[in-house]
C-alpha cells in the first residue's frame, strides 16, 4: 500500500510528482520512483532536468513549485521514471554577479553533489564530446549489492602495513599478466600478490569521480591527463573509469566487490580524499557542480569574489561552513556504510583547519566532527598535515585523540641520514622511537612513517637521481619538488656501472630496513619492492604511460629485492615489540631497555652527537607481548663509506645472535635464521646494515 505522501499530486507528460523527502539528500529509490533533494540557500528557483542516457537534450525538465522548498533545499518525487536509462542534473536561477560571487546561471544544467553514480566518463581514456553542455550527470544506483555480512576489518592501528596504490597504475602495464588491466578488478587479481609480499592495508589514491581530460597541456601532440585525480568533481560517486563494468553500470558493484575479496583476505581499504578544492578550479573554471549551486557556501571568497587558493588548484572548500562539513561527514559516512571502507587519508588536510578568512582554527569544528561522529567511529584518520598556502602542521595537527599524520619529517630525516648526513642521527633516533618528540601525549601510531609516497620519486628513483627529469609534463621542468634529499650513488639515472647499481639496492634496503623496524606505521609505495622506476619523474600527476605504470617485469628481475621487503614485513609481524604504541624504553622483564640505542660499542651512544654508524636494539618481553620466549633484536646501521665492527651487547646465557638480514644480501624467513659465527661483534660494510635476533 502507497505511503500516504508519496501520492502524486502533479502531473508534467507522463510522470506524476509530489513534494518530496529533504533527507537523505541526492536521489534515492523510493516506491515506484525517486526522490530528489538539493539544496541551495540563494537560488531563486530549482528545476530538475532529465535525460535519456546518452542524448544531448533532456525529455522532460520540471521546475520545483515554490511549496516544494523547504528551508533552503528543493525536494521532489517523481514517479514513473525508467531509472536504469536516466541521467539527470539542476538549473539553477538567480543572479549572477561574480563580484558578490554569485555565480547563478539558469542556462547551465549543473551535477547534483550528492549524485552516487556519474556518467560521461565511463570509459578510461575515451575523448568527450566537449560540444554536449552537460558533461557529468548524475545516475541513480541501485544499492542492492550483497555484502555476504562482510564488515570493515577493524585491524588494530599497530598491525597496520599500509601500501600507497593508484588503481590504474597498479596493473595497466602489459607486464601485469592480468586481464582487467587498470581496474578494479586488476587489483582484485592481484589480492594473491598483495598476500605474498605481506601487507595488510592498501591506501587507492583518488576514486572518487573525476575527470582524466581537465588537463588541456599536450607533448609532443599528446593531451595530458589528470592521471592522480586530486580534482574531484563529485565526492559520492566512484570513479567509473577504473570500472571494467562501467559501460554496464555496474561500476560500484565492481569497486564493492574489490573490497569485498580484500576484506576476506585480511587486507583492509583506505581512500585518499580530497574535500580541499574540486574540479571547478578559480574564476576560470567550469561550472560543474557546487558553483552554480551556492557559490558563496562551498568556496572561501576573498571580498570581492575570487577564490583563495591554499590548494594550489585554483578554488579552496569552505569546509567549517555548517552545510558543506555536513556534505563531508555525509561522503564519508555513505562510504563506510555503502562500500565498508575502512579509513580515510585526507589530502592537504591542513585546510580543513582554515576558517572562513582562510585563517588556521585551534579546534577545527570539522576536523573535531570528524573525529567523534559514531559511523566513523572505528575507521582510520590519517592528515597530510600540510597544504599549498605554507601551513605544515606535523606534529601538531589538531587530532582530536583520534588522527594520526603522514610524518613528513621521518621521510626527510631518514633521506638525508642515509645518504650521509651524519647531523641527522639525533633526529633520526626519536623517528625510529615512534616520533615521541612529536607525539609524546599521543601515540607512536599517530606517526605514518614512509620513505617515499606518489608525490616525489620512488624509491629506486631516490637513490639513482640527483635530480627531478620531469621534461614529459610539457612545464619546462618547473613543476615538482626541487628538494628531494636524494643520490645518485655516482651516475645520473640509468648505468650499466656494477658497483653503483649494487650501491643502489643496498641503500634501498637500508632504508627499508629502518623503516619496517621503526614504531609507528609504516607506509610502501607501490612497486617501491621490486624497484619500480619513473625515470627521475618525480611529479607524475599527468602521466598515463609507462612513466606511471609499474612495470612488473621488474618483479622477476628484482626478486632479491622483493624477498628481502617480504621476509622485513613477515619479520615486523613476527615481532610484537617493533609495533608497541607506546615509547617505551624503561626495562621490561628481559632485564634490559625495551629499546635502546647504542654507537659502535654498546650503551656508549651520544644521542646528541652526530653519527654515521648507531645501532638500535628491541628486548621483548614474553609475558608483556604473549610470545613464546623473550628475545632480543639488534639493527645496526652502517651509512658510512666505510666498513665499521660493532661490537653486539652481552645478552643473557643460553641466547645466541643469529643473522636475520644484511643488505648486502642476507634476508631469512623468519625462525629459520643461522647463528652468526662471532658472539661478540659483527662487520658492517659500507652504507649498509644489518639486523640480528637472539632467542
Amino acid at each position: 500500500m502507497k505511503l500516504i505522501d508519496t501520492f502524486p499530486t502533479d502531473r508534467i507528460g507522463d510522470l506524476e510528482y509530489c513534494i518530496g523527502r529533504v533527507f537523505p539528500f541526492g536521489a534515492s529509490i523510493i516506491e515506484d520512483g525517486v526522490n530528489f533533494s538539493v539544496f541551495s540557500k540563494e537560488a531563486l528557483g530549482c528545476t530538475l532536468v532529465l535525460y535519456h542516457h546518452g542524448q544531448d537534450e533532456p525529455y522532460i525538465e520540471i521546475p520545483f513549485p515554490e511549496k516544494f522548498r523547504i528551508g533552503n533545499v528543493y525536494t521532489m518525487m517523481v514517479f514513473g521514471i525508467a531509472i536504469e536509462t536516466t541521467e539527470y542534473g539542476y538549473r539553477f536561477d538567480g543572479e549572477y554577479a561574480p563580484e558578490k560571487g554569485l555565480r547563478f546561471d539558469k542556462n547551465k544544467v549543473l551535477l547534483d553533489p550528492y549524485a552516487k553514480s556519474v556518467s560521461g566518463r565511463t570509459v578510461w581514456g575515451r575523448k568527450p564530446d566537449l560540444s554536449v553542455q552537460f558533461q557529468h550527470r548524475g545516475q541513480i544506483l541501485h544499492e542492492d549489492y550483497d555484502w555476504e555480512g562482510d564488515k570493515p576489518l577493524e585491524l588494530k592501528h599497530n598491525e597496520l602495513i599500509i601500501y600507497e596504490m593508484h588503481v590504474r597504475s597498479f596493473t595497466a602495464h602489459p607486464d601485469s599478466e592480468i586481464k582487467f588491466k587498470g581496474t578494479y578488478m586488476g587489483i582484485t587479481e592481484k589480492i594473491p600478490y598483495l598476500k605474498k609480499l605481506g601487507v595488510n592495508c592498501i591506501e587507492l589514491m583518488p576514486i572518487f569521480e573525476f575527470d582524466e581530460f581537465e588537463n588541456k597541456r599536450e607533448v609532443n601532440g599528446i593531451q595530458l591527463k589528470n592521471y592522480w585525480g586530486y580534482s574531484t568533481v563529485d565526492f559520492f560517486a566512484p570513479k567509473a573509469g577504473y570500472a571494467a563494468s562501467a559501460q554496464f553500470g555496474m561500476e560500484a558493484d565492481e569497486l564493492k566487490n574489490m573490497i569485498h575479496k580484500l576484506h576476506k583476505n585480511g587486507i583492509e581499504v583506505i581512500l585518499d580524499v580530497v574535500f580541499n578544492h574540486t574540479a571547478e578550479g578559480n574564476e576560470k573554471g567550469p561550472s560543474i557542480s557546487y558553483k552554480g549551486i551556492d557559490n558563496r557556501t562551498y568556496y572561501l571568497l576573498t571580498p570581492d569574489g575570487h577564490y583563495y587558493n591554499f590548494s594550489g588548484c585554483g578554488n579552496t572548500m569552505n569546509c567549517n561552513n555548517p552545510v558543506v562539513r555536513n556534505v563531508v561527514l555525509d561522503c564519508l559516512r555513505y562510504w563506510v556504510s555503502a562500500y565498508h571502507i575502512d579509513g580515510f587519508r585526507f589530502d592537504l588536510a591542513s585546510i580543513l583547519t582554515r576558517n572562513e578568512n582562510g585563517m588556521p582554527m585551534l579546534d577545527p569544528p570539522l576536523l573535531d566532527s570528524i573525529a567523534h561522529d559514531a559511523v566513523l567511529g572505528k575507521c582510520k584518520l590519517i592528515a597530510e598535515a600540510w597544504d599549498a598556502g605554507g601551513l605544515y602542521q606535523v606534529g601538531t595537527f589538531p587530532s582530536f585523540g583520534r588522527w594520526s599524520e603522514w610524518n613528513g619529517r621521518y621521510r626527510d630525516c631518514i633521506r638525508r641520514f642515509i645518504k650521509g648526513g651524519a647531523e641527522y642521527a639525533p633526529e633520526l633516533y626519536c623517528r625510529i622511537r615512534g616520533s615521541n618528540d612529536m607525539y609524546g601525549n599521543r601515540s607512536t601510531m599517530a606517526s605514518i612513517n614512509f620513505v617515499t609516497c606518489h608525490d616525489g620519486f620512488t624509491l629506486y628513483d631516490l637513490v639513482s637521481y640527483n635530480s627531478k627529469h620531469n621534461e614529459a609534463n610539457g612545464e619546462n621542468n618547473s613543476d615538482g619538488c626541487n628538494e628531494n634529499d636524494s643520490w645518485n650513488c655516482g651516475a645520473e639515472g640509468e648505468t650499466d656501472n656494477a658497483e653503483i647499481k649494487t650501491l643502489r639496492f643496498r641503500q634501498m634496503k637500508n632504508l627499508l630496513t629502518i623503516l619496517l623496524t621503526s614504531r609507528g606505521i609504516p607506509m610502501l609505495l607501490s612497486g617501491d619492492e621490486f624497484a619500480n622506476t619513473q625515470w627521475g619523474n618525480n611529479n607524475a600527476y599527468c602521466q598515463d604511460n609507462e612513466i606511471s605504470w609499474l612495470d612488473w617485469s621488474y618483479l622477476d628481475k628484482n626478486k632479491n629485492l622483493f624477498n628481502y621487503v617480504r621476509r622485513l614485513i613477515e619479520f615486523r609481524k613476527t615481532h610484537p615489540v617493533i609495533r608497541s604504541s607506546k615509547y617505551d624504553c624503561d626495562r621490561n622483564g628481559t632485564g634490559y631497555p625495551e629499546l635502546s640505542f647504542h654507537s659502535t660499542k654498546p650503551w656508549q651512544l651520544n644521542e646528541h652527537k652526530p653519527e654515521l654508524c648507531f645501532a638500535y636494539m628491541y628486548a621483548e618481553d614474553h609475558v608483556k607481548y604473549k610470545t613464546a620466549k623473550d628475545c632480543f633484536i639488534y639493527i645496526a646501521v652502517n651509512a658510512h663509506w666505510e666498513e665499521h665492527c660493532f661490537e653486539l651487547p652481552i645478552i643473557p646465557l643460553g641466547f645466541e645472535w643469529k643473522l636475520a638480514f644484511e643488505a648486502y644480501g642476507v634476508s631469512t624467513d623468519p625462525g629459520r635464521e643461522k647463528k652468526y659465527n662471532d658472539q661478540s661483534g659483527i662487520t658492517i660494510g659500507p652504507r649498509s646494515t644489518a639486523i640480528l635476533i637472539a632467542k
